[in-house]
């Protein structure tokens, strides 16, 4: 809930966020946008009617590459929400050996803990510094024992000063702040210090449960992993830049109060998480079909197992007992052979809000390549930014290049967005790979002659742009 306290952006601030990364589907950021904003309009409301309000799962149709999964990802990450990515197409029905559908919110109550647990690690990431600085300079330079100011003379019994105690330990700390200072300012990172590290033996064997019965299996082989691991512990030898890492985790997760993160995590999970279900029209029934075979009973059984998820029921997992009631669903399918309509109807009735998101022009095209923070040119002129070449593409060539992606994806297949990657890569293959031995500096232009030479043969070729591009 805290989370979603601070994320608490606008409808219309949401879809200006999701714009910096995603061109075009503007009915599509509507959609999701007004549903994460209900989240937080749901715990805002009276207590008498909280629990009463569903959220308005939604379902994405269009097809591969267009920025469906990209939509709800980058949605989570605003809201700071645990996400989680699962195919339909992997689950089977109960009775039949494969994953059940339940995993799903298991795998998603893991991915919530770990994150809480680390955003508690980094609120006591100070005080964790602080102890591990003291650790290094153990290892660096032992503290002196203290010893009594005063000693007794053996053979006479008398009480004395011992000046020699005093001086060694004095100057002990004196080295130990020297050796301070030069940790505070680097000077030490590369020499080596020998440290404890939790030893991390995997079990020898791993344990599957049946179906319906998988959390009993992850349970016994964590348990196999925690015998055979002993809490022992192993020495390295490592640069002090690395075992402050390390030392920083291992105190960073004494301090944090586990308990408290695993119920935060099941309460974020239950008022926040995403879950978005991909090919979900691959467990549709096919319409055209003359007959129900095998496959379209054990499809239809894969949508009846997804039904009380989606819901709203209570899950055991590890970690406590999780109820979905109040978890986004967001279903997504290209659905060319299916319909929407050919999914079961109460699993239909689950899915409200049906968005249809459009295959991208080379206007579009173009826009990727220009536009969002992360966009694939500027990815690339980091990579070779990093080797000391500056590389500019002209506007001509990024159009050139928008044109062949439109043409390929219209020729070949239409894999949306996703044919920039290969187009681009194939652009400047023969760049990456002379880079450092041949070009280890400089600005290098690409323009629309370059793109023209590197990739007109293999477009007019239809057999090379099935296998390249």
């Amino acid at each position: 809930m805290k989370l979603i306290e601070q994320q608490n952006l606008t409808p219309r601030q949401i879809v200006a966020e999701l714009d910096k990364y995603i061109i075009g589907q503007k009915e599509a950021k509507r959609s999701v946008s007004i549903a994460l904003r209900n989240r937080w309009r749901r715990l805002k409301a009276d207590e008498e009617i909280r629990e009463e309000i569903i959220p308005n799962n939604i379902l994405m149709i269009g097809p591969t590459g267009v920025g469906k999964t990209e939509i709800a990802r980058r949605l989570a990450k605003l809201a700071g929400a645990p996400f989680i990515k699962v195919e339909a197409s992997k689950f089977t029905e109960v009775g039949y050996v494969g994953r059940d559908v339940e995993s799903m919110i298991r795998d998603l109550t893991d991915i919530a803990v770990n994150m809480v647990k680390l955003e508690m690690q980094e609120r006591v990431k100070e005080k964790a510094a602080s102890v591990v600085e003291e650790k290094i300079l153990d290892i660096l330079i032992p503290p002196v024992r203290k010893k009594s100011s005063s000693s007794v003379n053996s053979s006479s019994g008398e009480v004395g000063f011992n000046p020699d105690s005093a001086s060694d330990q004095e100057l002990n700390e004196r080295t130990r702040e020297r050796f301070r200072e030069k940790l505070r300012n680097g000077d030490l990172e590369d020499r080596k210090v020998e440290i404890e590290v939790d030893s991390k033996k995997t079990p020898m064997m791993q344990v599957f449960g049946p179906q319906g019965m998988e959390e009993m299996g992850v349970n016994l082989q964590d348990m196999l992993g925690n015998l055979s691991r002993g809490g022992r512990k192993t020495k390295r030898t490592v640069p002090i830049s690395e075992a402050r890492e390390i030392l920083l985790e291992q105190e960073a997760e004494k301090l944090i109060d586990h308990e408290a993160a695993v119920q935060e995590a099941l309460e974020r999970v239950q008022n926040q998480g995403i879950v978005f279900i991909d090919e979900i029209d691959k467990v549709a029934s096919d319409s055209s079909a003359s007959s129900k075979g095998g496959g379209e009973v054990s499809r239809q059984g894969v949508q009846r197992d997804l039904l009380p998820i989606v819901e709203g029921s209570t899950v055991n997992t590890k970690h406590g007992i999780v109820k979905t009631d109040h978890i986004l669903f967001i279903g997504s399918g290209a659905f060319h052979v299916s319909k929407p309509s050919d999914l079961i109807p109460e699993l239909q009735g689950r899915f409200p809000i049906r968005v249809e998101l459009n295959s991208l022009t080379e206007d579009d095209f173009f826009d990727i390549l220009t536009k969002p923070k992360n966009a694939l040119t500027k990815q690339y002129q980091a990579m070779l930014e990093s080797e000391g070449v500056t590389v500019e593409f002209t506007e001509q060539s990024i159009r050139e290049i928008a044109r062949i992606a439109a043409e390929v994806n219209q020729a070949v297949e239409n894999i949306g967005a996703r044919r920039l990657h290969t187009i681009l890569s194939t652009l400047l293959e023969e760049l990456l790979f002379a880079v450092p031995d041949d070009i280890s500096s400089g600005e290098i232009t690409i323009d629309e002659d370059y793109v023209e030479k590197q990739l007109s043969d293999l477009v007019k070729n239809k057999d090379l742009s099935h296998y390249i591009l």
